[in-house]
């Protein structure tokens, strides 16, 4: 049976091969697409980015970037480079047919050895123009699958109002004493992608 999380528990994973399911509906008549981006930071003990492959999203979905040489992008593949893999952008929120909206898939095993996080967090395309913020969404969760035998081992639904909140830190895979743990964070920003990017790697943002 899957565990309920509340805000800022934290369990002890005991998997190798896992999905980071992500959900959310839009309230409709906001007069623009509700376009929420879902990203994963592989970080390091400092919690930074080591390089900017790290910075797994809608344009980086295995490590190898984006462009038409990407093996994970023509082939499908489940694992990408660093054993992190994001299923892809979906631009409006309707696309998942109530299951995940987007998600990330995960070999632990496959992580480079000075990975001890990875951090989730989902942010809104162009909130500025379109004068929207999470305050507008709802039913928004983060779940963790067992990928070996297809089953939900624990969720958390996040049931803040985050009334003028752009970005929301879902919750975060960490390593403590070698064993791999999940917390649901549920912290609320007022930011957008980029400013996750400058606070955790130190190069040339990710275009």
């Amino acid at each position: 049976m899957a565990i309920n999380l509340q805000k800022g528990q934290k369990i002890e994973i005991g998997l190798s091969k896992l999905t980071i399911g992500l959900g959310w509906d839009p309230n409709e008549g906001t007069g623009f697409d509700f376009d929420l981006d879902a990203s994963a930071f592989l970080l390091n003990k400092d919690r930074r980015l080591v390089k900017e492959s790290h910075f797994i999203f809608y344009n980086n979905l295995c490590g190898l970037g984006h462009n038409e040489n990407n093996p994970c992008e023509k082939n499908g593949c489940t694992s990408g480079v660093f054993g992190v893999r994001h299923t892809g952008d979906d631009p409006d929120g309707n696309s998942s047919d109530g299951d995940d909206d987007e998600a990330v898939m995960v070999d632990l095993a496959l992580l480079p050895a000075e990975i001890e996080e990875i951090l989730i967090v989902v942010t809104i395309e162009d909130y500025e123009a379109r004068k929207q913020n999470f305050g507008q969404v709802r039913n928004s969760y983060i779940r963790i699958v067992d990928e070996t035998k297809n089953e939900v081992v624990a969720k958390y639904e996040l049931d803040e109002d985050f009334s003028i909140e752009t970005a929301v830190e879902f919750g975060r895979l960490y390593k403590r004493n070698n064993e791999w743990k999940f917390e649901a964070s549920g912290v609320g920003y007022k930011e957008d992608l980029g400013y996750f990017v400058n606070k955790h790697y130190s190069g040339e943002v990710i275009k």
